[in-house]
């Protein structure tokens, strides 16, 4: 199995629905996100997955999430923008890029992580 990564960053804001504490009111963020890409064969040339197509995906969807509220873009005008849900919007976005490209081998999101801040992340993990 082979694993590419890429980072990317975006600022926004956010409140969480149903939280008792400070995190219910509005608040912003300077989020880190980490994306890992994993597939079993390379290609033609030998990559797994082209770093500059990769960080090209990634940055627009960060650059779509960056300087909003959050709350008021779909899926979060239902559920909580939490880091949890960012995660999984970032992988369901980027894994349907992927699956529409052109990678001559399949490529899978193995992981996203989302910073918050600099000590407080959350993963996702789609299942295959």
């Amino acid at each position: 199995m082979f694993e590419v990564s890429v980072e990317a960053g975006f600022a926004a804001a956010h409140q969480l629905r149903n939280y008792r504490g400070k995190c219910e009111n509005l608040h912003g963020h300077n989020y880190k996100v980490q994306v890992t890409v994993e597939g079993e064969d390379l290609n033609s040339i030998g990559l797994l997955a082209d770093f500059t197509e990769l960080k090209g995906a990634l940055r627009e969807i960060t650059e779509f999430l960056d300087h909003k509220f959050l709350n008021e873009i779909e899926p979060f005008t239902e559920i909580n923008p939490s880091a949890e849900n960012v995660a999984k919007y970032i992988a369901d976005r980027l894994q349907a890029q992927l699956d529409s490209g052109t990678s001559e081998v399949p490529v899978f999101i193995a992981a996203v992580k989302v910073w918050e801040t600099d000590t407080s992340t959350a993963t996702y993990r789609p299942k295959r």
